[in-house]
């Protein structure tokens, strides 16, 4: 914890008694994050002029606190601090105290995170900041106790301190203040190199780095904790296909079984939890979040594309089928997450007493599950069990003497009876807010599933997805941010944006519905309007509507999700290629470029940007087949070639029986002149728009994608 004014080992405690009475101002807000704070005896304002204004006038300093409504550590500083009539007594004399869910401000996060990050070398949420009433921030950390432990300073002491110190050393604080915010913007309004060449070595280096991290025993990178590290194996899979070294492919499925098979992946309903606090994947923070089982089911599925491997679908179905049942709105939109708490403890709702299952399932069948899962009587998280596979199962048949067909029957109506048991217990809270930036997301991972393995079923919930975000959450002609119960909140961002455009690329490669592609082009269209650095070359996080910010940030490096420049880029580059424009090539291209010195010198923070630019240098087939949607053989047609993993093609059908077809051309080049052949379906394969012969039959269909 941190700033540069103090010293934490002078703090002494002072005895503050007393709470403020007024009415918390967070009661009239959606955030499901700012209702949990409704009640405390902190007088919370949310972010806007009423609060910014309050402090202005007092000349108070504000208390800026941000997180998230499934951040565990935010729900025990709201139990030990605000809700404590002594520690909210403090913020309502001395402060103006500010609530601020992440998820529907990234900008403010972004800042106020690089100030933490500046001022004590790491960050997370709870994020706990102090800004002066010209939102400049002079002190910050994460988590505090309410009193001093943990090797840390108290709150209440720190509260206290900084109080005093406003009041008797305000220019000292403002001049701070000062310093931290030009090293903002000088971060900020980073330039970066453009000066070196866009090639095969900033792909090569990236893949080294991610080699020399690599574990080798548990897959992943790095030390403990460790996160999904999606877009790290989308590089590895995509290098392979250009050099052919298998041991890529190896460390990529290392890492999906071990996760799959690990207690990050939920063995009963699916889908994934954001981290694992060990190596081995076993002990995840048990929170859900939208966007890592939108990016892992994609993964998952770019595997199976790779190697054939059935495991790889089916993780990626249950994972979408989690969406399905748990996470989506019945008009449509995905929900962003589920907290890890329930009952006021982490992951209750998951673990599992060896007796619980033995008393559900009996003892024959109880005892193989328990094996099968790792379950003990000494349990491997606080006396009870995180459910995973220490085995692999045809290891376990094996032993067991078990064919593997009928064990996975039989496991398959345990797991129902387990999670029909789980079911009737207090589920973790749901954040059922939605954010179109993560709906893109998971769209994009909708329609990916439907063209391999969901059909109708995933198709319907990615298009309703989308239909959803363009009805709910535009608003003339602008993209909103959040959504939740008929309100919709903030101007959306760069990420909104690109996500979404994406989402819609994707939606047209698995409809061929024109309609998704074109908007997919008007938003594109719309956020080079609003977020383009028209100097740079690159994008800015917010557009001039978002006016209440300190200063302008980019988002440059990825995170827990790709970075809005990466995703803008590759949108830019796909476009550029189905409408044949140079011009929104080349914008893509310079978003690359601004990034080359990025990518070389940290490319471990680039990995999204090394998928884009493995897409600018290796730039796939266009793939065109002609004939009606209908037929047998375009169906088979498109069944293989979505079987199949290669990257960087675009996709396209030329249906000669839609009505005002010959339009269909005019708007995408590549469908221009691809006709049946004798009357049946077939193949063009084309390359910088120029076309092989067209094929008619699966057979040389699958020798051409071969070559």
């Amino acid at each position: 914890m941190g700033g540069i004014l103090l010293d934490h080992t002078q703090f002494a405690a002072t005895d503050h008694s007393g709470a403020d009475e007024r009415s918390n101002r967070l009661k009239g807000e959606t955030s499901p994050y700012l209702l949990q704070h409704a009640q405390n005896p902190v007088d919370w304002y949310p972010w806007g002029e009423e609060a910014l204004e309050k402090a202005r006038k007092e000349n108070k300093p504000i208390f800026l606190s941000i997180g998230y409504s499934a951040c565990h550590w935010c729900h025990v500083m709201e139990r030990e601090s605000f809700e404590d009539p002594e520690i909210a007594g403090i913020l309502n004399r001395k402060f103006v105290s500010i609530k601020v869910d992440r998820e529907e401000r990234p900008d403010l996060d972004d800042i106020y995170m690089t100030a933490v990050q500046m001022l004590t070398g790491a960050g997370g949420w709870p994020m706990t900041v102090f800004l002066t009433p010209d939102l400049k921030p002079f002190f910050g950390g994460t988590y505090f106790p309410p009193d001093e432990k943990y090797g840390r300073i108290g709150f209440k002491t720190l509260l206290n301190r900084l109080s005093e110190i406003w009041e008797q050393r305000r220019d000292e604080v403002k001049n701070s203040a000062e310093e931290i915010t030009d090293a903002l913007s000088r971060h900020a309004a980073m330039k970066v190199s453009s000066s070196g060449e866009l090639n095969e070595k900033l792909l090569g280096h990236g893949v080294s780095q991610l080699e020399q991290e690599f574990d080798v025993r548990w897959g992943g990178f790095g030390d403990a904790p460790k996160f999904p590290p999606s877009s790290s194996l989308s590089v590895l899979l995509r290098r392979y296909k250009c050099t052919n070294e298998s041991h890529l492919v190896e460390m990529t499925t290392r890492t999906l079984d071990r996760m799959a098979y690990g207690g990050l992946f939920d063995q009963l309903g699916g889908g994934f939890h954001r981290y694992s606090v060990d190596e081995q994947w076993l002990v995840p923070h048990f929170e859900k979040m939208l966007y890592d089982n939108a990016l892992l089911a994609q993964a998952y599925l770019e595997a199976y594309q790779t190697t054939g491997n059935t495991f790889y679908v089916r993780i990626a179905d249950q994972t979408l089928d989690y969406v399905l049942r748990d996470m989506t709105d019945k008009a449509g939109g995905f929900y962003s997450s589920e907290d890890a708490d329930s009952d006021g403890s982490e992951g209750k709702f998951y673990i599992w007493t060896r007796k619980e299952i033995m008393d559900l399932l009996g003892p024959d069948e109880g005892d193989l599950v328990c094996e099968y899962f790792g379950v003990t009587d000494a349990g491997n998280f606080e006396g009870a069990n995180i459910l995973h596979v220490p085995n692999e199962p045809d290891e376990f048949c094996l032993a067991h003497d078990l064919d593997r067909g009928d064990w996975e029957e039989r496991l398959s109506k345990a797991r129902a009876s387990m999670l029909n048991s789980r079911a009737e217990r207090t589920r973790p809270g749901l954040d059922d807010k939605i954010l179109v930036s993560w709906n893109g997301l998971m769209i994009s991972a909708f329609a990916r599933g439907a063209r391999i393995s969901g059909g109708d079923r995933y198709r319907n919930a990615a298009v309703n997805a989308a239909g959803f975000i363009l009805e709910h959450m535009v608003k003339d002609g602008k993209l909103m941010r959040a959504y939740r119960d008929g309100q919709t909140r903030q101007d959306g961002y760069l990420d909104d944006y690109a996500f979404f455009a994406q989402a819609l690329i994707d939606l047209y490669e698995t409809t061929f519905d024109i309609e998704w592609l074109e908007t997919a082009g008007r938003m594109a269209n719309e956020m080079v309007s609003l977020f383009r650095d028209e100097d740079e070359g690159n994008f800015y996080m917010t557009s001039e509507r978002h006016a209440d910010v300190l200063l302008k940030p980019k988002s440059l490096h990825d995170g827990s999700e790709p970075s809005g420049n990466s995703a803008a880029a590759l949108v830019l580059l796909k476009l550029g290629r189905y409408f044949n424009s140079s011009e929104l090539r080349d914008m893509g291209e310079e978003v690359l470029r601004r990034s080359q010195g990025l990518m070389d010198k940290m490319p471990r923070g680039m990995m999204n940007m090394l998928v884009t630019l493995d897409h600018h240098l290796h730039p796939g087939p266009e793939i065109v087949v002609a004939g009606n949607m209908d037929e047998p053989g375009t169906s088979a047609f498109l069944n293989l070639i979505n079987r199949r993993f290669i990257p960087n093609r675009l996709l396209s059908v030329y249906d000669p029986d839609k009505p005002k077809s010959e339009l269909y051309e005019t708007r995408i080049p590549m469908l221009s002149g691809k006709r049946r052949v004798d009357g049946h379906p077939a193949v063009y394969v084309c390359r910088n728009y120029t076309c092989g012969k067209p094929v008619t039959t699966a057979d040389k269909l699958d020798k051409l994608l071969s070559s």
